[in-house]
């Protein structure tokens, strides 16, 4: 994206709201990322990261019209809002990927490989045993997770995109980091892939 080329949301929204396409267009070019990034990290996988931030925009286009935006900073968590209803949607689909994960053996290392590669499946493990524990969440902590974390959305941001009060947002994701803490420290180092 060019500095300076995209217009505020709330300006690019009401353009939106008008019907012009070429807003539509920049509103894509301007979120699209951030809203593919949240479903990858929410789901999993690629395929439904696609489907879902396709879906994502297709509903902010038939919404346009019925959809008003209170500031700038409000189009991103609405997106976000939409992507986790619809993830939710997709749950069975999301779940039956989540057991194709688990019973699918860890990657093999083998001794003569270079340190990257050592660091790369240390991370890729990691990266499990999160995925693991998340998945053992509800889907109200883990949207408030990566919402907060992976997003880097404030706590008012989530609160607008999960339509919760603002006062709770905090409190809750004290419960939820804790939950999580407490799903990795039961799976343990592997990520619960033995089996």
């Amino acid at each position: 994206m060019v500095a300076g080329a995209l217009t505020t949301p709330e300006t690019l929204w009401s353009r939106v709201s008008a019907g012009d396409a070429d807003a539509f267009a920049e509103l894509f070019r301007a979120f699209a990322d951030r809203v593919h990034g949240f479903c990858y990290r929410r789901s999993g996988s690629p395929e439904v990261a696609e489907d879902v931030t396709s879906a994502v925009f297709l509903e902010a286009w038939r919404r346009r019209t019925e959809v008003t935006m209170a500031s700038d900073d409000a189009v991103l968590p609405w997106l976000f809002g939409v992507a986790a209803n619809l993830l939710r949607n997709a749950g069975r689909k999301q779940r039956r990927y989540q057991r194709f994960l688990a019973a699918a053996p860890p990657p093999g290392v083998s001794p003569d490989f270079a340190p990257e590669v050592d660091d790369r499946v240390d991370v890729e493990r990691d990266l499990r045993l999160v995925r693991a524990a998340l998945a053992t969440l509800g889907d109200d902590d883990r949207d408030l997770l990566l919402l907060t974390v992976a997003e880097g959305l404030t706590p008012a941001e989530v609160a607008a995109a999960l339509g919760v009060p603002a006062g709770t947002v905090r409190s809750r994701l004290s419960r939820a980091r804790a939950r999580l803490r407490a799903a990795m420290a039961a799976l343990g180092p592997t990520g619960g892939g033995e089996g």
